[in-house]
């Protein structure tokens, strides 16, 4: 039971920092009424693993958080990793930043590579070089030419 409180706890600490009341995020969970979501929220219901899974995307928290909760596993406290990971459930996060997190899970696994490398400040000119190279084509209509293949180049 006391698994279903924290559950409940982090359910609800979810919905608030994204914003949602339980009628809204009962909307975007297939099955699931806003009574349903109270009812969790207190540690009164137990919602299925695909639930789990709808009310964390909804919320951008992540699925382990809310579905260790839901088994019982990681919730105690008692290390700091599992403690991180309820405080990082919780955690606020702007419209901006809860899209960029959006963009990374639906990415590919280079894309989220090269996401990574550019947020810790890694190739940064080569990309911004190869960003302004494709927005200057796409603007003038011509296509990339590979290296060493001008245009201008006399004959």
């Amino acid at each position: 039971m006391a698994s279903l409180k924290k559950l409940g706890q982090l359910i609800k600490a979810a919905r608030t920092d994204a914003g949602l009341t339980q009628e809204q995020l009962a909307r975007k969970v297939k099955n699931c009424s806003a009574s349903d979501i109270s009812k969790a929220e207190r540690g009164e219901k137990t919602l299925t693993t695909d639930q789990l899974k709808q009310i964390a995307k909804a919320t951008g928290v992540t699925q382990k958080s809310l579905l260790d909760a839901a088994k019982g596993t990681g919730t105690s406290g008692a290390s700091s990793s599992s403690s991180s990971t309820a405080n990082k459930t919780s955690m606020k996060v702007s419209s901006t930043e809860r899209r960029l997190v959006e963009l990374y899970r639906a990415a590919d696994s280079q894309t989220k590579k090269n996401a990574m490398s550019v947020l810790k400040g890694e190739g940064v000119q080569t990309l911004v070089g190869s960003l302004v190279s494709s927005a200057i084509n796409a603007v003038t209509g011509k296509r990339e030419m590979p290296a060493g293949d001008d245009e201008d180049e006399e004959e």
